[in-house]
């Protein structure tokens, strides 16, 4: 059973490792893409609709799609006074009650709500409300669920990972791995 569930995780690990490099590359984009939006804007004084929007939907996507990656690798914002000097244990019981209490529940009612609010965009083929907008804004609205989902997985990865720590017995004729296990 403990090696199926973490044999789970590390699939949800590698997709989520796989996703956060893919959009990693949009960082580079959004940054070629601003400097031309301000040379044009200031130099030229000229500027496009589609420009600006597209910027703001890199940097969603950026943001959206990279959230499940941030996790997995222990990057969002924590209050660490304490937590850095909590055991292993420690570590894992605190993930596995703000996972259960406050991560999984939110990513599931984001899931739930942006899927309808993205749907209704598609069917409708909603574009921007600007002229010289870009079109096929589902395409950003349906980003919020799929970086939500990719977010919820890997809360779940981190549950299992924490359960799993939680589930260690210590044995007393077994040599430490590490500092943290004397």
């Amino acid at each position: 059973m403990q090696k199926t569930l973490a044999s789970i995780a590390a699939g949800i690990d590698r997709l989520n490792e796989w996703a956060g490099r893919s959009v990693s590359w949009l960082t580079s984009l959004l940054v070629l893409l601003v400097c031309f939006d301000v040379i044009t804007r200031y130099l030229l004084k000229d500027t496009a609709t589609w420009i600006m929007e597209l910027e703001w939907h890199l940097f969603a996507l950026i943001f959206l799609i990279g959230a499940g990656y941030a996790l997995k690798h222990d990057r969002h914002v924590r209050v660490d006074l304490f937590y850095a000097r909590f055991s292993a244990r420690d570590k894992a019981l605190v993930n596995l009650v703000g996972g259960i209490v406050f991560l999984i529940p939110w990513c599931l009612l984001i899931v739930y709500t942006s899927f309808g609010y993205a749907l209704d965009a598609w069917q409708t083929n909603e574009g921007s409300p600007d002229p010289g907008g870009l079109p096929a804004r589902y395409v950003i609205k349906f980003s919020i669920t799929m970086g939500m989902t990719l977010l919820l997985l890997q809360g779940v990865s981190q549950l299992i990972r924490s359960i799993l720590t939680l589930l260690e017995t210590k044995d007393p004729l077994r040599k430490p791995d590490t500092p943290s296990d004397l």
